[in-house]
């Protein structure tokens, strides 16, 4: 059977070409996705300034919902400090150390911010914290009083400092003060920073045992230093010894999760992200390779029919017709698995240039996202083919010879009805969004799309036949000859029009739903923001880790300020009852005080943010709805360092989209972030230029700050980073596409050499062939993009409907001219170029190979 199979394929390079092409960037998608699954479950950050420490002690940093994978918690979960010594006193410990990270930088002589760290709001440390750090060289004296630090080398480097030296320090939000550099810290692999005397960092993180700070008598982590020999010992007596506390004991290599909460959430957004692409690239994947084996084997029908004749059994016709299909595919793995892990290392550096990882975060490499490919792509490839060979198969031998030169007199009704339910479908899906104005709402405007596409490719053949007849009935008696040809072609051979036209259809299904999508919800979340933004400019302190004390106070002093008020972004955790069964939703929330309404307006109904004190929310106005949230209702919330509250709901707000679905009073959050500093300030002026230049003088005044416009930037350049990210996807897989839809179009024309000799033969001429190609490229090209605009019509428009208020979407004008564009370019040479090659064959040279 594979000696038939192999030279059955011998003489079919060119069909089978389109075949290998599918595969192969099926396999380069399928591999990449699955790299990065894999990474979000396994990959594991380095231990950076973690080094040295054996054991590392940690709040646990991630929700566990029931049923579901865990959630990250990107707030630093607090340990008490009392834990340090009850650790310290385990046998084989040969050190103990409580360490806390809390906002720090330092000043140049220009008071100028310089980098210590890669995150400034946890510069900060005490000097223990140095016991932890792996081959760290010490030069100078461990800082022993309020106004000593040692500075990180290479930092103290590029601002110019030695030990003995005086440099200002601004730290845990105080006003910037002088130290002196006691010591020089060089540490591989660590991060840097900024370290104080135990005593002065406890009092400037609010961490001091006496202290009245919601963190007072904490810690971030226990490191502890093992004896030789003795870490694994160590490792279990801590584990015994913090049983039932939910504190995580990590060694090895899953030290680097404990290093910073919010890089180790990076891992969950791997796992999100391949998991949204998943599906969508299985989809497409499975649809092309289907269709490219469909022309294949249709290709083959009269072959396959002979056989049949000749005495095969409709199971070693399916079997033969598979064993081709699957060695072509097993030749265009390889390369294929091979360029998904090239892609994979180009996406994910992608993603942090565009500070969605953490550049430390490295991608995990193992043969296991191979296997799945090699397993998915070999399942496709052996049910499509068979799957085509279904119907010769079964015919009686004498019928199949007789077909094999023609198409089926009647397309299948059980398909056609498929695709026609399919398509209902996609339009009751499309309904989503005008019940829904969330994010997750408008994804499901793409699956409608794709969803409608794939019941094209089913009803196709009754569709184009019926068009075809349509057509073919009011033309006029003096029609041009390659016309009549181009459109009695559309109708003899409706299965092998809609074979090219449905997955051109796709391509422009997909590309403007997917793309449409990103472009409304960021449109109306951009007009929510921009609604209720009262406020003409945030003042922010990146490179401090936030607003330092006294910022408020002195904004508002500043003439012209009419509003002035602190605002902060945090993580949290629904928790609540969906028909019955508990749901949790991860979502990002603001953290707003009753001063808020002065510089945003969240178009609150219900309610007022004025009673945003204490242990209160605001809820937007469809998560009121669907989650029993209204106005004076307890919601249960999980906060980002895992804090669980009851809090209760004083104001329901419309502008959700632009500022989420819940928003926290300052009072609530107080405490469960990282650094306890409020994030920017909001300021709403007068509005005349003096306000402004004040404003910008009162920034350059102080040590940090930045001043910027609220308003948003035209070019784009402050679109989220997941935009850029989808356009990327969206980019790879329509070139994917493209590929496929060409060598398909390719296969199928080439497969046409005897008809163009049969035609020669009677009489027709070399330029009416080509012109009755190009009739058909027209036909197949128009098809594609009114089908494909047919499909994406309504889904589109009750997405803008839902969105916008309008039923049309958000996007670029030139989006939908380029994709005509694209279509009839791809149908035009796809069809012309191996016209023109099968025109230099003899007639008779063409029958007799065909």
């Amino acid at each position: 059977m594979l000696h038939l199979a192999l030279r059955m394929a011998a003489h079919r390079i060119t069909a089978l070409l389109a075949v290998a092409c599918a595969v192969l960037g099926g396999a380069a998608l399928i591999t990449t996705t699955g790299v990065l699954a894999e990474s979000g479950l396994r990959s594991q950050l380095p231990p950076g300034r973690l080094g040295g420490a054996d054991v590392v002690v940690a709040a646990e940093q991630e929700f566990h919902p029931s049923g579901d994978l865990p959630i990250a918690l990107p707030e630093r979960a607090t340990v008490p400090a009392r834990l340090v010594d009850r650790l310290a006193a385990l046998p084989g410990v040969t050190a103990a150390v409580g360490d806390i990270g809390f906002p720090a930088a330092l000043l140049d002589g220009r008071g100028r911010p310089v980098p210590v760290a890669q995150d400034p709001a946890t510069a900060g440390h005490g000097w223990s914290s140095t016991r932890l750090l792996s081959g760290a060289r010490v030069e100078g004296r461990a800082p022993s009083g309020a106004k000593t630090v040692a500075v990180d080398a290479a930092a103290a480097d590029s601002a110019g400092l030695a030990v003995g030296d005086r440099v200002r320090v601004v730290a845990g939000g105080r006003p910037a003060a002088a130290y002196r550099v006691s010591a020089l810290v060089d540490a591989p692999g660590a991060d840097g920073g900024v370290w104080f005397a135990d005593g002065t960092a406890a009092a400037l993180a609010g961490r001091g045992a006496g202290g009245e700070g919601p963190r007072a008598g904490t810690v971030d982590l226990v490191g502890l230093r093992a004896a030789d020999g003795a870490g694994e010992r160590v490792a279990d007596a801590v584990r015994a010894e913090v049983a039932g506390t939910g504190l995580r004991v990590t060694t090895g290599a899953d030290r680097g999760e404990a290093v910073a909460p919010g890089v180790g959430s990076a891992r969950s957004l791997l796992i999100l992200l391949a998991g949204s692409l998943g599906g969508i690239v299985l989809l497409i994947t499975g649809f092309v390779v289907a269709g490219a084996l469909g022309v294949t084997i249709a290709g083959q029908r009269r072959d396959l029919a002979l056989m049949r004749a000749v005495g095969a059994t409709p199971r070693q016709i399916r079997r033969l017709a598979a064993a081709q299909s699957t060695v072509v595919a097993a030749l265009a793995l390889v390369p294929g698995v091979a360029v998904g892990y090239l892609l994979a290392g180009h996406f994910r550096e992608l993603l942090a240039d565009r500070d969605v990882l953490p550049s430390e975060l490295p991608l995990t490499v193992s043969p296991l996202p191979a296997l799945a490919t090699l397993l998915l792509v070999a399942a496709a490839v052996q049910l499509s083919a068979r799957c085509a060979a279904w119907r010769t198969s079964r015919m009686p031998a004498t019928e199949a010879v007789a077909e094999s030169r023609s198409e089926p007199r009647t397309p299948s009704r059980a398909r056609t009805t498929a695709g026609l339910l399919l398509i209902l479908g996609a339009c009751a899906l499309s309904v989503v969004p005008l019940l829904s104005r969330t994010v997750l709402g408008a994804s499901v405007t793409s699956v409608a799309g794709i969803v409608a596409a794939i019941g094209l490719a089913m009803s196709g053949p009754a569709l184009v036949r019926s068009a075809g007849e349509a057509v073919v009935r009011r033309l006029r008696p003096g029609v041009a000859a390659p016309t009549w040809l181009a459109l009695s072609n559309v109708r003899a051979y409706a299965l092998r029009l809609s074979g090219v036209v449905s997955p051109l259809a796709m391509g422009v299904v997909f590309v403007l739903t997917y793309t449409l999508t990103q472009t409304t919800v960021l449109a109306a979340t951009s007009d929510d923001t921009r609604t209720g933004t009262l406020a003409q400019y945030e003042l922010t302190a990146p490179a401090l880790g936030g607003l330092p004390d006294g910022t408020l106070s002195a904004v508002r002093d500043v003439p012209g300020v009419r509003a002035a008020a602190p605002a902060g972004t945090t993580t949290v955790v629904w928790e609540y009852d969906e028909l019955g069964e508990p749901a949790v939703e991860s979502a990002s929330a603001m953290i707003l005080a009753p001063d808020a309404r002065g510089v945003v307006d969240l178009g609150v109904t219900d309610g007022g943010l004025d009673r945003l004190t204490g242990a209160a929310v605001a809820v937007s106005a469809e998560a009121a709805r669907t989650r029993d949230a209204g106005i004076g209702q307890r919601v249960r919330l999980v906060l980002g360092d895992g804090a669980r509250v009851d809090a209760r709901v004083v104001a329901v707000y419309d502008r959700g989209l632009g500022f989420g679905p819940v928003v926290l009073s300052r009072e609530l959050a107080a405490g469960h972030t990282t650094t306890g500093l409020d994030q920017r300030a909001l300021v709403r002026t007068d509005g005349t230029r003096e306000a402004g230049r004040a404003l910008a003088a009162l920034a350059a005044d102080r040590p940090g700050l930045a001043v910027a416009s609220t308003a948003p930037d035209a070019t784009g350049a402050d679109a989220p980073p997941e935009v850029w990210v989808n356009l990327a996807v969206v980019v790879v897989l329509l070139g994917y596409l493209l590929l496929s839809i060409a060598n398909k179009l390719v296969a199928a024309t080439a497969q046409r050499r005897a008809e163009i000799a049969a035609l020669r033969l009677v009489g027709t001429t070399p330029r009416q062939v080509r012109a009755m190609m190009r009739r058909e490229a027209a036909v197949i090209a128009a098809a594609a993009l009114v089908s494909g605009l047919l499909l994406s019509a309504v889904p589109l428009a009750l997405l803008g409907q839902g969105f916008l208020g309008h039923p049309w979407p958000a996007g670029p004008p030139w989006l939908l001219p380029a994709v005509a564009a694209t279509v009839a370019l791809t149908s035009y040479l796809t069809i012309e170029l191996p016209t023109r090659h099968a025109l230099r064959t003899p007639p008779a040279d063409a029958l007799r190979t065909g």
